[in-house]
Parts: structure tokens; sequence; C-alpha cells
């Protein structure tokens, strides 16, 4: 019996992907904030907005590069 081998490639994708969602956990909430800093603007409510749907998709990006990281190294269910 073999033990299971790390898959190199796909563990390069998760790591890719939770860089990904690295990124936009910083870049998100600079952007909501500065939403808030603006609300006379005209653009207030789509920055907010903008914002909102960063932070949700970093959400997203850490847990899809989770389980892409545990998938490299466990295998699929």
């Amino acid at each position: 019996m073999e033990p299971n081998r790390t898959n190199k490639e796909l563990l390069g994708k998760g790591v890719q992907r939770m860089a990904i969602a690295l990124i936009f956990m910083f870049i998100s909430p600079v952007i909501i904030h500065s939403a808030f800093k603006n609300q006379d603007h005209p653009l207030y409510i789509p920055i907010l907005i903008l914002g909102l749907i960063g932070a949700g998709f970093a959400i997203f990006m850490a847990f899809k590069g989770i389980r892409t990281i545990m998938e490299s190294m466990f295998g699929k269910r």
C-alpha cells in the first residue's frame, strides 16, 4: 500500500488562490473604509458595493484555496 503523495500542481493552485484571497483581504476593507469616509460623494453606493463584493470574493477564494490545498494533500473523497 502506497502512502498518498502531495499533488504539487494542485498545491500550487491552492496557494495561488490563497494569495489572491490575501490581496483581496487587504484591498476590500480599504475600499469600504474609503466609501464610508466619503458618504457625500455621488459614487458612495457603487464604491461600497464594490468593496463588499471584494470582501465576499476574498472569503470565497480563501475557502476554495484551503479546499484545494487539502485535496492536494489527502486526495478527493
